[in-house]
């Protein structure tokens, strides 16, 4: 079959959104790095940190989006589509480091609490959660499907949360005094990036380990094979992602000696196509009345004792 995976209106679309959201984001996060120093506040460090990881994600997500168009070419058959899982990999390994990070920090201001000023950190964490709030609907406008656009995604998100905690904390801090209340809620940040880091580093290890896409089942697809009229047998079966929203299948099917090989091979195509969703195919469809054994041509290819002279 002919398949086109390009999407070049959809991907200029992806492209305008995100950088969209870049410019908000790193406009705030300078702002906010300087004031969390000058108050001392670790809930707005931890936010601004979480902030730059946002940004170096969508930037990461731009190049990525950019390396993913190229054509195949030379040596890479596919492109360089898995572009877009090395930056979804990257991402969740550096919020995975900011989680320790900000996690020991945390426990070390439980313990000696700096004095923190409530009400600026209340403030900042509310301008946090406006930017944020107008940086996620930008990145929900593209699409999601994309293992690359979703870790830019859940960065906003993780985000946006962490600035709800770090304006609960400015306000306990505010009306109650309770200055470990800005630790509580670098901790809180943290947790939430743990959260981000596993979704990602998991979806992005099932697509280099080759595992089959989220929501399809080998088993299932190998049944509804051998149900199609004709199909006697299923061989070397395999499911696998290319890159996130690009399933491709590969198999050895067998079918009766009665029947026409390409058109049980269009037919079979259909199927995977609408009850599976998986276009890019590779099928070798034989007669099984035709299929040599293994055994049999393995004794046809070796050569004999050479004939004495």
């Amino acid at each position: 079959m002919d398949h086109d995976h390009s999407h070049a209106p959809r991907a200029d679309a992806d492209r305008r959104l995100l950088l969209g959201a870049l410019g908000l984001i790193v406009a705030f996060m300078a702002a906010e790095v300087v004031l969390g120093l000058v108050i001392g506040s670790l809930a707005l460090l931890a936010d601004a940190g979480h902030m730059l990881t946002d940004a170096g994600a969508i930037a990461l997500a731009l190049v990525a989006m950019r390396l993913a168009a190229r054509p195949a070419a030379g040596a890479y058959t596919y492109g360089l589509k898995r572009a877009e899982i090395l930056s979804a990999q990257a991402n969740g390994l550096t919020l995975a480091v900011l989680v320790v990070l900000f996690t020991v920090e945390g426990v070390r201001r439980l313990l000696h609490p700096p004095d923190v000023p409530g009400g600026a950190v209340a403030v900042v964490a509310a301008a946090g959660i406006a930017v944020n709030l107008v940086a996620a609907w930008l990145i929900a406008r593209a699409d999601r499907r994309s293992l690359n656009v979703a870790g830019a995604y859940w960065h906003i998100v993780t985000d946006l949360f962490a600035f709800v905690a770090t304006l609960v904390a400015g306000l306990v801090i505010l009306l109650t005094g309770w200055t470990q209340a800005d630790a509580l809620a670098g901790l809180v940040v943290a947790a939430l990036m743990a959260v981000a880091a596993y979704r990602l580093l998991r979806d992005s290890y099932r697509i280099f380990l080759e595992a089959s896409p989220r929501g399809i089942e080998p088993g299932a697809v190998e049944t509804a094979i051998r149900g199609v009229s004709g199909v006697t047998d299923v061989h070397e079966l395999h499911v696998w992602e290319v890159t996130s929203g690009f399933p491709a299948l590969s198999a050895h099917v067998l079918v009766d000696s009665g029947v026409d090989c390409h058109e049980r091979r269009l037919a079979i195509e259909t199927l995977l196509d609408e009850r599976f969703a998986i276009d890019h195919t590779t099928l070798q469809v034989d007669h099984r009345d035709q299929v040599v054994p293994a055994s049999e041509l393995g004794r046809r290819i070796r050569p004999g004792p050479e004939a004495p002279h």
